[in-house]
């Protein structure tokens, strides 16, 4: 039988499953696995932070189906910097595996350089956390991981790996392995029925589309299931680009912040909500009185236990989001062919009257520019297929109000955890994942200096992307929050920066920051600067290889509303002119 170390092994079956690239920082407890991926055709990317890695591997997996990101660190530090990249794709269903190194087995409770029970510590974010104690189960460790990550809902897991354990050999042929099988759980044909004289029976229906039908690689169902039943979409944030939003069905965002008006006031004007891979998540539910007054629901979800978490549906079915889209289109083409449909085209134009009269403006001329004006330029600027990544801010709820998305895996988000600083280590995966697909990173000012130095790793290993960086050094956000206190403490992150007296109290110069790290960028400060700029970043990330930042100075008070909130709202009045004035 073949020989080889525990650590090899493991690089054999990471090759098996079909990872293609890591991110990692090399250290002393993880050198042996690095001393095999040296044989290995994988690919390694040298991040400047852990927690860099951890979001760089999570961009790499949303945008690419079937894949999974891989990120690797050394002991102690390195695996507590990873908390909270796994947190991020714990809490939105992104399966990464984060592998570290450990102290040998004999110094774990010694006292050892950086030897601490990270297992343990990242347990609570994890789907499932391991500390390998036994070389022989390595391989059988690493299989288990991947049908873990991948089986039901998926999420990250993570390997700690003693130094002995990585180096002691072992008996394992690669050739005679291979991937453990996935189970979908399918959906009871009775409760498919159930659902669909449900929808038949309501007057103003909606379908729900989570994350989940994205991660099941479902959108096509989804869009053929509301064409034959003539139901309107409302995505949610993780399942923005499930149907595209030039879709006639599509009916906009429905939540607090990250939401349409036009999409909250067609939800409060509904009787019946089908949803299909979604969490009824606390941003998008706002007052669960409110939400859930007049009308019925059905939850579909792969997890038995979401089911019921947030609330009780009037019916719950436990499937894959696919495995469940197959039996409902298949139901409803036999009651379509049977004339057993209702007639929905009264509501369907209702929804489209909303859509189409309830839009904010973005035509500002303003100086210093509002960021609505910014994402006017964006969406004239970029094409349908390009990937628009983001995190947390008012420059996300931006995002989410005024782009448009037309696929899945368009929209990249760390919508639930929310993490400053994911942008540029997200954006830099997932244009390793697709290198043809153009990425946009939208990123606030604060976000982008948290992990700022990832822009090195895009800029040595030639990832080209455009980010584009709202500028108001205001913390807005938090100072919105910080309203219901009456007080406006600490929030000050502008200052006078005697080196860049030309962006007058914006404080640090992110140019200078960018060109440092081996990016390019430049610095508009006028409505008329920003077509030209971005032009100039598209043609300069693709001629040159590199990540390229155009930095938009804004002004530091702006109107991107968390509402209408959906929990303040009690009636729905037509306002047919929006389009004139913004709120």
């Amino acid at each position: 039988m073949t020989q080889m170390t525990a650590a090899e092994a493991a690089v054999r079956v990471l090759e098996s499953e079909g990872v293609e690239i890591l991110f990692g920082v090399p250290g002393a407890a993880i050198l042996p696995f690095y001393a095999a991926l040296r044989k290995s055709r994988m690919r390694h990317l040298v991040v400047r932070h852990e927690e860099g890695g951890t979001h760089a591997a999570e961009g790499y997996t949303r945008a690419r189906s079937g894949r999974i990101g891989v990120c690797v660190g050394t002991s102690g530090p390195a695996g507590t910097n990873m908390v909270t990249g796994l947190y991020s794709a714990m809490a939105d269903s992104i399966p990464i595996l984060c592998i570290t190194g450990q102290a040998p087995r004999a110094e774990l409770h010694k006292e050892h350089f950086q030897a601490v029970d990270v297992a343990a510590i990242t347990a609570p974010v994890t789907k499932w956390s391991v500390c390998v104690m036994e070389p022989a189960q390595v391989p059988g460790v690493f299989r288990k991981a991947f049908r873990i990550m991948r089986e039901g809902r998926p999420g990250p897991v993570h390997i700690d790996l003693p130094i002995d354990v990585q180096k002691a050999m072992i008996t394992y042929d690669p050739t005679l392995d291979r991937r453990l099988e996935i189970q979908r759980p399918a959906p009871a044909p009775e409760a498919i029925r159930r659902a669909l004289d449900m929808l038949a029976a309501a007057e103003r229906p909606l379908i729900m589309a989570g994350g989940g039908v994205i991660g099941a690689d479902a959108g096509d169902l989804l869009v053929e299931f509301a064409e034959i039943t003539r139901t309107p979409v409302v995505p949610t944030l993780m399942g923005w680009g499930a149907i595209p939003d030039d879709h006639p069905l599509q009916a906009g965002q429905v939540g607090l912040q990250t939401q349409h008006r036009y999409g909250n006031a067609t939800f409060l004007e509904s009787d019946f909500v089908l949803g299909i891979g979604n969490r009824w998540a606390s941003r998008h539910t706002g007052s669960l009185e409110v939400y859930r007054r007049g009308r019925r629901f059905v939850h579909i979800d792969i997890e038995p236990t979401q089911i019921g978490r947030v609330f009780g549906p009037d019916l719950g079915i436990v499937a894959d989001a696919r495995l469940a889209l197959e039996a409902l289109v298949a139901e409803a083409r036999r009651r379509r062919d049977a004339g057993r449909l209702p007639d929905r085209s009264a509501w369907v134009a209702a929804c489209a009257r909303r859509k189409r009269s309830m839009r904010r403006r973005t035509d500002f001329d303003e100086v210093p520019i509002k960021p609505q004006r910014v994402f006017r330029e964006i969406m004239a600027t970029f094409d349908r297929d390009t990937r628009y990544v983001t995190a947390i801010g008012l420059y996300q709820i931006a995002a989410c109000q005024f782009l448009e998305m037309y696929r899945p895996r368009q929209f990249l988000i760390c919508g639930q955890a929310g993490p400053l600083g994911w942008e540029i280590s997200a954006a830099t995966g997932a244009k390793l994942a697709e290198p043809e697909r153009e990425v946009v990173a939208i990123c606030g000012d604060y976000s982008f200096q948290f992990l700022i130095e990832e822009l090195a790793v895009a800029a040595q290993y030639r990832v080209p992307f455009v980010t584009v960086v709202l500028n108001n050094a205001y913390l807005g956000l938090i100072r919105q929050a910080e309203m219901g206190y009456d007080m406006d403490f600490e929030v000050q992150i502008g200052f006078e920066n005697v080196n860049a007296p030309e962006i007058d109290a914006y404080g640090v110069d992110h140019v200078k920051a960018v060109e440092a790290m081996g990016g390019i960028a430049r610095r508009v400060f006028t409505p008329g600067e920003i077509a030209p700029a971005l032009a100039w970043a598209r043609e300069e990330a693709e001629r040159r290889r590199l990540p390229v930042v155009v930095e938009v100075i804004t002004e530091k008070v702006t109107n991107i509303a968390m509402g209408p909130e959906i929990d303040r709202i009690t009636e729905y009045e037509p306002v047919l002119d929006l389009a004139l004035e913004d709120a």
